[in-house]
């Protein structure tokens, strides 16, 4: 054999390794590398998430279609970048996960969660870990982010790059976050503000202090419904910012004076590890899957153990809200605790300076008489300390574990049954931690506990069971003090019922029948009687006094003392942002249904209610008005087999119906 043959018999054999190792190079290439897009999807295989953790991106598309474009993960830790550059260490494969929880508090009673969970692994340049968990359910969208490893130095998050990136077109129903120490006495932001209502994507909020919480979006057919759950002891609670270029928002963290100043005002989220923050939660689908949807509480921290033997929910009269601070007087709180007696609410509150224009000997006198008329007394506290300069009282009584333990403990002894604390300053860690530490002291001492002048509760009245309710909501008082508010309650009233009142009990303090003290009421007597159905709240402060409830037909008063505490189901009826809203809500064998009219025009409504064909009830509407005086009818109805029931609701009008 010649030197050239040799030659290239050689260079065939060098080709064919060289072929080989880059067949080889190829498989192991397919066969280790990650892919760049892992996919969640529902159960019912229409919410579909797309996420892409080297680019930190996720979409989300419903029914086929993308209502969510690329959107930013990630957060940075003051010492490493989790926004960028991410590794795929490995991704867990999807895994069915399910939740069973009872509540009280809640559109519904006995709760299942299911959902499709996947974990993804991660890690920066420099080897630090970080997990982001996804889980998504047929109606909607959770996600979080873990950092796994340990360490007792504390890490501090400086940014949290998430964001929600719509398309163009979509339309927005949201409520401005008011700005640190703004408002009455330095006391804001409390969620109270109106909405801007079916807006375009990327206005800007009016306030440097971004958008709250639910946020509500629409993109062709198809609602978004935007908040964060689990926020626990380790995070702040956070907005959407003020600006949204081209439609993306951002997660905005609160301002620096929102923080407790009596203590460590921890201001950004800080924590050692392992470390978990909040679910980010986005429902999804028609209205109908939003107003049923319990997403808030499903990623919720579980309930803590305590003895719920003295948790109830139930109604309270209330004086402050028509009456004012002059109500506060010993013979004025025992005429409300009659009333509350006659009507069978379990509640009567006593608001602020009852400390000092009643006092502690004469409360413990009518907590007694109270109790004999099988009715409870709830007490006003101010929660601040330095953050706002309010000064009623009673005040600085909270601040700390052991002035906490000398207050609620002498609570007990007089038999009082829950606090409304009122007045916090914001959303920054330390005050959330706040808010933990009086719903853990307070179980201590079987009371329950109203939140006012707070934020909103994110899901922890699941935590907490004691918490029977929270303001975070521009609510009755605002209508009593202002005409202009009074005219806006209308469309205010179902945007507060459809959004605010999404996921959270809501204290608006609603239902006067009667009339207010200098104010024009724009709403029907039976607009006003159904938010007692639409609204949800542990507990519920109706407005109306006993001066006005004389007025009614005892029908009505028979009704209001029959309504349940609580509710075991819900369906939506009909509606739409801002303009009307008509729910129904099962309690034992019964349904009531309630729809308000937002707008000061004349409806028309054919309700479809086929759960409750051939059923027969008694529907409360508005009767024949003469001037200001409040008019009632009350007929029988009985649903024919199409489940079909046809309503008419006038102007800013209501009604409620029952069906055994």
């Amino acid at each position: 054999m010649n030197k050239r043959i040799k030659k290239t018999i050689k260079e065939l054999k060098i080709m064919k390794q060289m072929v080989v190792l880059f067949i080889l190079s190829v498989c192991y290439f397919f066969c280790h590398a990650q892919p760049q897009n892992y996919m969640i999807t529902s159960p019912d295989e229409k919410i579909v998430v797309t996420c892409n953790p080297r680019q930190a991106r996720y979409n989300i598309s419903y029914n086929g279609e993308v209502v969510l474009k690329d959107s930013r993960l990630g957060l940075i830790r003051g010492d490493e970048d989790f926004s960028q550059n991410l590794q795929v260490v490995r991704a867990s494969s999807p895994e069915m996960i399910k939740d069973n929880y009872n509540i009280l508090t809640a559109k519904k009673k006995n709760i299942t969660y299911t959902a499709i969970k996947r974990i993804i692994e991660t890690k920066t340049a420099s080897g630090k870990r970080m997990n982001i968990v996804f889980q998504v359910s047929n109606d909607g969208v959770v996600f979080r982010y873990e950092f796994p490893e340990k360490s007792t130095d504390i890490k501090k998050i400086t940014a949290e790059t998430t964001s929600f990136h719509f398309n163009e077109g979509t339309r927005a129903w949201l409520q401005p976050k008011t700005e640190a120490q703004t408002g009455f006495e330095h006391t804001n932001p409390s969620y109270e503000a109106h909405y801007m209502m079916d807006i375009a994507t990327g206005t800007p909020s009016p306030s440097k202090n971004g958008w709250v919480y639910p946020a509500l979006f629409k993109y062709n057919d198809t609602w978004l419904l935007i908040t964060e759950a689990a926020l626990g002891r380790t995070y702040c609670g956070t907005a959407l910012q003020k600006d949204a270029p081209d439609n993306e928002y951002k997660i905005n963290f609160p301002q620096s004076p929102e923080v407790f100043t009596n203590g460590k005002a921890t201001l950004n989220p800080e924590s050692t590890l392992p470390w978990k923050t909040p679910w980010r939660v986005i429902a999804i689908g028609d209205l109908k899957t939003i107003a049923e949807s319990t997403l808030g509480t499903d990623l919720a921290l579980p309930a803590r153990k305590m003895d719920a033997s003295f948790i109830k929910p139930g109604k309270s009269s209330w004086s402050w809200i028509l009456k004012k601070d002059d109500s506060t007087t010993y013979g004025v709180q025992k005429r409300y605790i009659d009333f509350a007696a006659d009507m069978k609410w379990q509640y009567c509150l006593i608001d602020a300076e009852w400390d000092k224009r009643i006092g502690y000997d004469s409360v413990q006198l009518l907590a007694d008489y109270a109790r004999g008329k099988n009715v409870e007394l709830l007490l006003w506290y101010n929660s601040a300390g330095s953050w706002n300069t309010v000064k009623f009282t009673p005040k600085d009584k909270l601040l700390t574990h052991e002035s906490r333990m000398k207050e609620f403990s002498r609570l007990q002894a007089m038999g009082i049954r829950g606090i409304k604390i009122d007045f916090f300053g914001g959303d920054g860690q330390s005050m959330i931690n706040y808010y933990y530490d009086i719903l853990e002291d307070a179980a201590a001492y079987h009371l329950l506990v109203n939140f006012h002048g707070t934020t909103l509760p994110r899901g922890l009245h699941r935590t907490f069971p004691n918490l029977m309710t929270t303001e975070a909501v521009y609510g009755y008082e605002m209508i009593t003090f202002s005409q202009q508010d009074a005219e806006r309650a209308p469309s205010h009233s179902v945007m507060c019922a459809m959004v605010r009142n999404a996921f959270d009990p809501m204290d608006f303090t609603p239902m006067n029948l009667y009339r207010i003290p200098r104010i024009k009421r724009a709403t029907t007597a039976a607009f006003e009687l159904a938010t007692a159905v639409v609204f949800l709240s542990g507990i519920q402060h109706y407005a109306e006094s006993p001066d006005g409830m004389t007025y009614m037909p005892e029908y009505l008063k028979d009704f209001l003392r029959k309504l349940p505490d609580n509710w075991e189901d819900v369906k939506f009826i009909d509606g739409y942002p801002g303009q009307h809203y008509v729910v129904a809500r099962k309690n034992g064998n019964r349904w009531y249904i309630a729809g308000i009219n937002g707008e000061n025009k004349e409806k028309q409504l054919t309700l479809d209610v086929p759960f409750l064909k051939n059923r027969k009830g008694g529907l409360i509407a508005s009767g024949n008005a003469n001037g200001d005086e409040p008019s009632f009818e009350w007929k029988h109805v009985e649903l024919p087999s199409t489940g079909k029931m046809n309503i008419t609701l006038m102007a800013n009008d209501g009604f409620v119906a029952v069906f055994e």
